[in-house]
């Protein structure tokens, strides 16, 4: 029974890859055909922008690979649920422990406030399990842009701050926060 399972959800997965492929391609002829529409699209910075873009032309480009559909439900899945209003991020502490805690944190078109920077104590290390998103340090000169798979770690007080998350279904994170060991001196990063 469990092959079976298996192969109804490869074949759900390759059905979902086909319709999307078939999706970006009318949307790339119709990219051709329009010079107006090819402008707006070399005007995107991020994926997020290319999907909306898709969208507001007809096409439902934004699934990626293996993602669960929007409002996919069940115990335990972390790309379960809605995404929160645009604008806006959720954080939901999964596991904790002395000094440590791990959070799935669900953004959808979240920024930072103009202005603002995350300066932390703890240390993060972050990884994106759906979506994308820019982030941006103090210290560097460009925002880096993470996608699914990806993941990252914050030394802390290393300012920084959400410059993007994808729209709905959104940008799901899974971050861990620890703080420094009791008697140790600063780490590198």
């Amino acid at each position: 029974m469990a092959i079976l399972a298996d192969s109804v959800m490869a074949e759900a997965d390759l059905q979902q890859f086909l319709a999307k492929v078939q999706a970006l391609s009318a949307f790339a002829t119709r990219v051709e055909a329009d010079p107006s529409l090819r402008r707006r699209l070399a005007a995107c910075s991020h994926h997020q922008e290319v999907v909306d873009l898709a969208m507001a032309e007809g096409f439902a480009i934004g699934r990626r690979w293996g993602e669960a559909a929007p409002g996919a439900s069940g115990d335990g899945n972390l790309l379960a649920g809605s995404a929160p209003a645009p604008g806006q991020e959720r954080s939901e502490q999964l596991l904790a422990g002395a000094g440590w805690r791990l959070e799935r944190i669900h953004s959808c078109l979240a920024s930072s406030p103009e202005g603002f920077w995350y300066d932390q104590r703890e240390h993060e290390w972050v990884c994106l399990l759906q979506g994308s998103a820019r982030l941006r340090f103090e210290d560097e000169e460009a925002a880096r842009m993470l996608n699914r798979g990806d993941s990252l770690y914050l030394r802390p007080h290393r300012r920084h701050r959400l410059e993007a998350s994808d729209g709905d279904p959104g940008t799901i994170w899974l971050a861990l926060f620890w703080g420094e060991p009791t008697g140790a001196g600063s780490t590198a990063g």
